[in-house]
C-alpha cells in the first residue's frame, strides 16, 4: 500500500475531494513561493559574494548560496509533484456512469482492488471506480 494511497482516502474522507484538491493546490503553490524566495537568496549571495572578503564570510557566503539553492530545488520538485499529483487525481473525479464530478465517498475496507488505486462510489448513481495514481 503506497503512502499516498492512505494520505488521499483519509483527506477525502475527512474534509471532501474538492476541499482535499483544494488544500493539495495550496500545499503546492506554497513551496512555489519558497522556491521563488530561495531564488532571490540565491542571487542575494551572489550579490554579497566577495573575493577579497575574509574566508570565513565567502564560506558563510557559500554556504548560505547552497543552502538556497538545495532548498529551492527541493521545493520546485515537491511543488511539481503536488501540483501533479492533484492534477491526475482530478482527471479522474468523474463518475463514468452519470459524469458527476468530485461526488463520491471513499468505499471503505477490502473492497479496494489495487494497491495503488483508490475505490470511490458515486453519491448519485453508486457507481464504484478507482483512482488510480
Amino acid at each position: 500500500m503506497g503512502w499516498w494511497r492512505s494520505d488521499l482516502a483519509d483527506g477525502i474522507r475527512k474534509h471532501g475531494f474538492r476541499r482535499w484538491y483544494e488544500r493539495e493546490l495550496i500545499s503546492s503553490h506554497a513551496h512555489l513561493v519558497l522556491t521563488f524566495l530561495c531564488m532571490v537568496g540565491l542571487l542575494g549571495g551572489f550579490e554579497v559574494y566577495d573575493r577579497s572578503a575574509p574566508l570565513g564570510d565567502q564560506v558563510v557566503t557559500g554556504i548560505a548560496v547552497l543552502l538556497s539553492a538545495a532548498i529551492g530545488l527541493w521545493a520546485l520538485r515537491r511543488y511539481l509533484f503536488l501540483l501533479l499529483h492533484a492534477e491526475t487525481t482530478a482527471n479522474q473525479a468523474v463518475c463514468p456512469q452519470c459524469g458527476a464530478y468530485a461526488r463520491f465517498d471513499v468505499v471503505a475496507g477490502p473492497q479496494q482492488p489495487e494497491a495503488d488505486a483508490v475505490a470511490v462510489r458515486c453519491r448519485g448513481c453508486a457507481q464504484v471506480w478507482t483512482i488510480t495514481r
